[in-house]
């Protein structure tokens, strides 16, 4: 049996100060953090043939100033996560913000397609600080099932960031062109940092910082450990999931079963809306009663059957179906990722305090890698078979990873209420 990443410098204390714990400020704070890498993607979807008519340039180029973002937003969380436990959360933060805000100003000006590539990795590393320290944060704050609470309440935040973006910078492209887009961007990145200086204390005293083992030592501990393991196994094949639904649900309706542009924003909002449903529904209800490995367990295999579902309508096997039981399959699948996501990183955290950092960075890193592989995958015919067999293949492996290494008892001893 594998034990918890060890502690190389004096114990943490087993609370903050509690003013820092309800503070409204704080939360928003770190709401507005995990909305980051939707708004610096998303917002910038309208304006990708803005960009191209810019530059002259291909869209499979200007693509590439996406999927620079994400690699940039994983290689990022991967440095900054255990920097954070070595100096503590405030200092890598407001300087990576910092840098985020000088980095969208890069991107304003870009003057040719490369160099907004080159820009686009700096700004995705520069924000990966928001995004792992916010969850490092929320670990030093609370304990236990609190953190699967407060994870899934975050899950209102990611759900509907998706949504919003792109029909923000759909109206911001009314007045300005995508340089204007990167410009909010900068103002966002402005008021984080003067927020974060202004209203986020810090959350790791001194006294719990880590010394020794920082980086590739902490991964590690981490990664020798079989239930932080399986609970990363779990959410990174969610997220297998969720990208490749990201990249192929516009091609899937609106081409192959002949959806209009306006049903399928309407059904993109409907489910991003049921995650968000069950995902506090979660949060509110679940988590209180019911172990959260269960949880996530019955999750995944809700995950499974609708991912098998979807494989078994694509590929035919019930003739040729109408958009209705393509969008139930879905709709399912979608919510079914409210009882994924917080759940499986709160599990993780739970099993490290004063390595939180490291281990945020894993879980963050990894999903982002995991987004910028599968994406042009879901996309290899001209079916939806491909973002079918990554879904099932991905739930199939996250039911199996969890269960043989996230051991029953192991889990249910990190969230006793």
């Amino acid at each position: 049996m594998s034990s918890p990443a060890r502690n190389t410098a004096a114990p943490a204390p087993e609370t903050t100060p509690a003013p820092a714990r309800r503070h409204p400020l704080v939360f928003l704070i770190l709401a507005a953090l995990t909305a980051l890498p939707s708004l610096s993607s998303d917002i910038y979807l309208p304006a990708l043939p803005n960009v191209a008519d810019t530059f002259t340039t291909t869209a499979v180029v200007v693509q590439l100033t996406l999927t620079s973002c994400l690699i940039g937003m994983a290689l990022g969380q991967l440095t900054v996560g255990p920097l954070s436990d070595r100096l503590g959360r405030r200092r890598p933060l407001i300087t990576g913000m910092a840098l985020y805000t000088a980095a969208s100003i890069a991107c304003a000006f870009a003057p040719t397609a490369d160099l907004l590539i080159g820009l686009r990795f700096l700004q995705g590393a520069a924000g990966a600080a928001g995004i792992v320290i916010a969850r490092a944060i929320i670990r030093d704050l609370y304990e236990g099932v609190k953190i699967a609470e407060v994870f899934s309440t975050l899950m209102l935040i990611s759900g509907v960031a998706p949504v919003i973006a792109p029909l923000f910078g759909a109206q911001l492209l009314h007045f300005t062109d995508w340089r204007g887009i990167f410009a909010a961007l900068a103002i966002l990145g402005a008021l984080l940092t003067a927020a974060i200086m202004v209203g986020l204390p810090e959350s790791l005293p001194a006294a719990a910082r880590r010394v020794r083992g920082v980086g590739l030592g902490q991964m590690r501990e981490l990664l020798a450990d079989r239930v932080f393991t399986g609970c990363l196994i779990a959410a990174s094949g969610a997220f297998a999931v969720f990208f490749a639904y990201l990249a192929a649900f516009p091609f899937v309706l609106q081409d192959l079963y002949g959806a209009t542009p306006q049903s399928y924003a309407l059904l993109f909002g409907l489910n991003a809306a049921g995650m968000v449903v069950v995902g506090q529904l979660n949060g509110r209800y679940l988590v209180r009663r019911f172990p959260v490995h269960a949880i996530v367990t019955a999750g995944l295999g809700l995950l499974t059957v609708a991912g098998l579902g979807m494989l078994a309508l694509a590929s035919g096997l019930f003739g040729d179906v109408g958009l209705i039981p393509v969008c139930g399959v879905l709709f399912v699948l979608v919510a079914s990722l409210g009882l994924l996501i917080g759940n499986a990183n709160a599990l993780a955290m739970n099993r490290t305090r004063n390595a939180a950092g490291a281990a945020s960075a894993l879980l963050g890193a990894t999903s982002f890698f995991i987004g910028a592989l599968v994406s042009p995958l879901a996309g290899l015919t001209a079916s939806a078979v491909p973002m079918a067999l990554i879904q099932t293949l991905g739930a199939g492996a996250a039911l199996a990873g969890f269960a043989l290494l996230a051991g029953r008892h192991q889990a249910q001893a990190d969230t006793k209420h």
